[in-house]
């Protein structure tokens, strides 16, 4: 069994979740793998992914030694959430509140990020016992909305996902970020070539731009 602690200061350490939402499960498998390689200590397969419960299946049982948070994304419901920790799922994150997906996370000591977008949706997640709160979606506001929202809410670890890169992470963690949800620049970094291994150097890139963000705080 997982340790949730341990769990959450891998996210702490990298500053990273990595989402993959890919359409081809052999695809996914692929980034996951080359994601790790580069870094990635944790990352979530949305449940739109064809057979997702399979590849967390195959992932956590691959690298439950290794320490890698493998989480289920898109969980919108108590039901889901069961099926992914069953399936070996340590983290569960959904783009919006439902709070058994929560309780089911608690009850299993299942890291939950849980979405929101306004300051009361926000202390509702929190108030539901969320461990980080995803703000989402987050490009349309940017982190200047993070830096209000910390301002009265200054104890919520906020999570952004939306239209976050290597240029802009410096702002988002200086707003007040925790850490940041990461997609396309990562997982979809092979999809012209299927050149995986600019999966691995994606991931070392961001990672990289992540460690000076907070360095530059």
């Amino acid at each position: 069994m997982w340790d949730k602690m341990e769990c959450l200061k891998k996210i702490d350490e990298t500053g990273i979740v990595l989402v993959i939402r890919l359409g081809d499960e052999q695809e996914a498998m692929k980034v996951a793998e080359a994601a790790i390689a580069g870094g990635i200590l944790a990352l979530e397969i949305t449940m739109s992914v064809p057979n997702a419960l399979g590849i967390i299946k195959t992932l956590s049982e691959k690298y439950k030694e290794k320490g890698i948070v493998i989480g289920a994304g898109t969980v919108l419901d108590a039901e889901t959430a069961r099926a992914a920790i069953l399936a070996g799922a340590n983290m569960l994150v959904s783009p919006q509140l439902n709070r058994e997906m929560i309780k089911m996370a608690n009850r299993y000591q299942a890291i939950s990020i849980s979405g929101a977008f306004t300051p009361t949706e926000i202390l509702e997640t929190m108030e539901a016992g969320a461990d980080i709160v995803k703000l989402f979606p987050a490009e349309f506001f940017g982190p200047a909305y993070v830096k209000t929202v910390k301002a009265p809410l200054a104890q919520t670890p906020i999570l952004p996902m939306g239209g976050i890169t290597p240029e802009n992470a410096k702002e988002w963690f200086k707003a007040g970020a925790a850490c940041l949800g990461v997609g396309s620049f990562i997982s979809k970094a092979a999809q012209k070539d299927g050149d995986y291994t600019k999966v691995t150097e994606a991931a070392k890139l961001f990672l990289k731009a992540v460690k000076e963000s907070r360095l530059g705080n």
